[in-house]
């Protein structure tokens, strides 16, 4: 996923703050959530251990895995441990990529904001006459 080059008009760039690179598929919080211990755990995690380290249900964990694995971030395995059966979940080597390129632009996201925020005033100055809440 390389980056959009932006035009500029004047000192300012078109689309400064668009953050293209938040892909909709890992920018959810559940699926976050799952990216994150997935890249904690390059073995994979079996699904009841991802389950109780995202705090989700059963039907959750499905459906976002679901979502995960048509994107192509994720691989789910089936298989036995005993007379058990086992699911379980890896990242795939274009998911690891695609996840470290998110959190990339989620650094940017916090180089822009970051500094803005702790230095801005609480409140905005008062707005001129003729202008009231909507």
């Amino acid at each position: 996923m390389g980056r959009k080059k932006r035009e500029t008009t004047g000192d300012a760039e078109s689309g400064r703050f668009a953050y293209d690179g938040l892909d909709r598929a890992l920018h959810e919080k559940a699926r976050l959530g799952i990216l994150t211990s997935l890249v904690a755990h390059p073995d994979g995690l079996k699904f009841a251990e991802l389950r109780g380290l995202c705090a989700l249900t059963d039907g959750n964990l499905s459906r976002h895995l679901d979502v995960l694995r048509e994107s192509g971030l994720v691989e789910v395995w089936k298989g036995f441990e005993g007379r058990r059966p086992q699911t379980l979940v890896r990242l795939t080597t274009d998911g690891r990529r695609r996840f470290v390129e998110y959190l990339e632009e989620l650094e940017r996201v916090v180089r822009d904001a970051l500094p803005k925020a702790e230095s801005a005033p609480t409140r905005a100055k008062q707005l001129p006459p003729g202008w009231q809440p909507a």
